[in-house]
């Protein structure tokens, strides 16, 4: 198994993390993983996208030009990375500020109205791991008690008292996530 993974967003909306978190997820169940983060210098406000590889065998190179999955989060990435998914690949987006929504019919496409949800119910913080629970919910490349404990590893001690609350956000992204036909 092999699955290759672009995160995009503006800088703020936990994208960095997020990839940080389910490489961890990767190393907690013994895959290889890579991990490499891209952001301009005004980082929160500004894009940022990183790309998450995990794998069974050896991964030979970082550096990819298509994906198995794109997570996108604003106008800007989804106009960059659409064309990117491998046909027959995924692309998840988060409905909220897009005003051109992804139009390729070669690929599974899935809505997830995270930021939707996040403000309504106050849990701003845990935008990313809603977004996840719908990754992991159509693709469940990680097990979520790898995620817990890649939380754990990623977090400093002094937030550990959040794990539940971000295990129950991505039980929220997993019931949220719908597919677009």
């Amino acid at each position: 198994m092999k699955e290759e993974i672009i995160i995009a967003g503006f800088g703020g909306q936990g994208v960095l993390s997020m990839g940080k978190i389910l490489a961890y997820s990767g190393l907690m169940q013994g895959q290889e993983v890579s991990w490499m983060p891209s952001y301009g210098p005004e980082q929160r406000g500004g894009t940022a996208n990183v790309t998450v590889i995990l794998s069974d065998e050896r991964i030979s190179s970082p550096v990819l030009n298509s994906y198995d999955t794109a997570i996108v989060l604003n106008q800007p990435s989804l106009e960059k990375f659409e064309s990117k998914v491998k046909p027959g690949g995924t692309l998840i987006f988060d409905g909220n500020g897009f005003h051109k929504f992804p139009t390729r019919t070669d690929i599974n496409i899935y809505r997830i109205d995270a930021t939707e949800y996040a403000y309504a119910n106050d849990t701003t913080k845990t935008l990313n791991m809603i977004i996840l629970g719908g990754l992991l919910k159509i693709r469940p490349i990680v097990l979520i008690e790898n995620v817990l404990k890649g939380l754990k590893k990623s977090l400093p001690s002094r937030h550990h008292h959040l794990i539940p609350m971000n295990e129950k956000a991505i039980q929220i992204g997993m019931s949220l996530i719908r597919k677009v036909e």
